[in-house]
C-alpha cells in the first residue's frame, strides 16, 4: 500500500484518494519494471554460466576440471556459500567429486573424501528417491553425510538435485546455505540445468575413455602379432637361410672348379634373399627394441638414414613396450618423410622422460609444408600416437623446416 497521512486537525482533502491513486499505478509499473530487468539479467547470468560449462564440455575437458567449473558457476550463480558434487557407487557408498565455497576456502571434506550413504541428510533423500531433495533446517539431521554437514560444513539448510547419465543414477549436485535461512525455492529447478550438462560431460569422458582403451588393445594385439611374425622369421626362415647358405659354402669348397662359379652365384642370391628378410623383419618388429631398448634401437635408426640425424637422447630406462614401440615407429616414420619430401640435409631427435611423460621432437631443415590432411603419412602416424594416450603436433612452415613435437604418457 502507499500510506498519507496529516498532523492537522482539518481532515485531508476529499480527492487524496484519486490523486494517491495515480501515484500507485506509477509505482506498480516502477516495480513491475524492476522486477522484470531483474529477471531477465538473473536469466541472461544463468545462460552466460550454462554457456561457459557448455564450452567445456564441447571441447571434451577432463571431468574434473568440469566439476570444479560447475561448482563455481552453481555457486556464484545461487549464491550459495557450499557446492558440492557428489558420485555414488553400488556399495552405498559416495564419494566427493568436486565443490565450492564462497569463503573461497578448502572444502572441509577434500575431493576423494568417501561417506556411507544412511540416515536422513539431502544426500540420502536424493539418491534414495531419486528425485530433489532439501532440507530447510538442520535439527533432525541423521547419518554421517547429515552429522559432516551440520558439524563440518555448518550447513543450515541444503538442497540436492540427482544426476543421471544415460539413464542410470551416477550422483548429485548440492548446494548449501550456513546462514539461517532457506535457500530458495526454484533453487531445484535452477539446478537441473546444470546437472544435464554434467551428465553430458560424464557420458562424453567415458566414451572416450573407452575409444582410447579399445584402441589401445587394437594396437597391443597388432604389436604382439609383429612381435610373433618377427620372432618366426628369426628363428625360422632366417636361420633356415643362414644354414642353406652354409651348406652351399660347403658343397662350393667340395666341387669341382667348373662347379663353383654357379654355386657362388646361388650362395650370392641366397644371401642376398637373407638380406631381405632381415630388412623385412625390422619393418615388422626390430628386435633390437625388444632386446636392447628404445635408445639403442633409434641409434639402429639413426645409422640408417638417408639423412644424417643428429641425436640427444636423455633417457636410459626402459619404458613400457607400448610407448618403445610407439616411439620407435614414429622415428621411423619420420625419417622416411624426411628422406622422401622434405629436401632435408639434417634431421634433429631429442628424446626426454622429465616427468610420467615421453617428450619426443623430431626436427628438420628441410622444405617444410608439411600437412597431415594430404596424407603425407602423418595421418598414420597421428593415429598410432593417440591410440596409446599421445599427442602429436606438427608445425612446418614453407621453407621452414618440419618439426614434429609427440607426447607419450608413460
Amino acid at each position: 500500500m502507499i500510506f498519507a497521512g496529516s498532523t492537522l486537525e482539518q481532515p485531508l482533502p476529499p480527492d487524496t484518494e484519486a490523486r494517491l491513486a495515480s501515484f500507485t499505478e506509477l509505482v506498480a509499473t516502477a516495480i513491475a519494471n524492476t522486477e522484470s530487468r531483474a529477471a531477465r539479467a538473473r536469466l541472461a547470468e544463468e545462460q552466460a554460466a550454462l554457456r561457459r560449462v557448455a564450452v567445456l564440455v564441447a571441447r571434451a575437458t577432463p571431468p574434473q576440471q568440469v566439476f570444479a567449473a560447475v561448482a563455481g558457476e552453481v555457486g556464484r550463480l545461487l549464491e550459495v556459500d557450499y557446492t558440492v558434487l557428489i558420485r555414488s557407487d553400488p556399495q552405498d557408498m559416495i564419494t566427493v567429486v568436486g565443490g565450492w565455497s564462497a569463503a573461497g576456502v578448502p572444502l572441509p571434506s577434500p575431493a576423494g573424501s568417501r561417506f556411507e550413504v544412511g540416515g536422513r541428510n539431502v544426500s540420502t533423500l536424493t539418491l534414495r528417491t531419486g528425485r530433489a531433495a532439501r532440507l530447510d533446517a538442520y535439527v533432525d539431521v541423521t547419518g554421517r553425510i547429515g552429522d559432516t554437514g551440520a558439524q563440518g560444513w555448518g550447513f543450515r539448510s541444503s538442497v540436492g538435485v540427482p544426476i543421471s547419465v544415460e539413464g542410470r543414477p551416477w550422483g548429485l549436485i548440492l548446494v548449501a546455505y550456513t546462514r539461517d535461512q532457506q535457500l530458495p525455492a526454484d533453487t531445484e529447478a535452477r539446478l537441473a540445468s546444470f546437472t544435464e550438462l554434467v551428465a553430458t560431460a560424464i557420458a562424453n569422458a567415458d566414451s572416450r575413455a573407452e575409444l582410447v582403451a579399445s584402441r589401445a588393445r587394437i594396437v597391443a594385439a597388432a604389436g604382439e602379432a609383429r612381435r610373433r611374425i618377427e620372432r618366426d622369421l628369426h628363428d625360422g626362415t632366417q636361420q633356415q637361410l643362414v644354414t642353406l647358405i652354409l651348406d652351399l659354402q660347403q658343397v662350393q669348397a667340395e666341387a669341382p672348379p667348373g662347379q663353383q662359379g654357379s654355386l657362388s652365384r646361388i650362395a650370392d642370391r641366397v644371401t642376398d634373399v637373407l638380406d631381405q628378410v632381415r630388412e623385412i623383419s625390422r619393418g615388422i618388429h626390430p628386435s633390437i627394441l625388444s632386446e636392447l631398448g628404445l635408445t639403442r634401437a633409434l641409434k639402429a635408426l639413426a645409422r640408417r638414414s638417408a639423412v644424417p640425424v643428429e641425436l640427444d637422447l636423455r633417457t636410459g630406462q626402459r619404458l613400457p613396450d607400448h610407448v618403445e614401440v610407439a616411439a620407435y615407429y614414429a622415428v621411423s616414420e619420420a625419417l622416411a618423410n624426411v628422406a622422401k619430401h622434405a629436401r632435408a640435409s639434417a634431421v634433429h631427435v631429442e628424446l626426454d622422460t622429465p616427468d610420467a611423460t615421453l617428450r619426443l621432437a623430431v626436427r628438420d631443415d628441410g622444405i617444410g609444408g608439411a600437412d597431415p590432411a594430404r596424407g603425407s603419412g602423418l595421418t598414420g602416424l597421428r593415429d598410432r600416437i593417440e591410440a596409446v594416450g599421445g599427442t602429436l603436433d606438427v608445425t612446418s612452415p614453407a621453407e621452414g623446416g618440419t618439426t614434429l613435437l609427440i607426447k607419450i604418457p608413460v
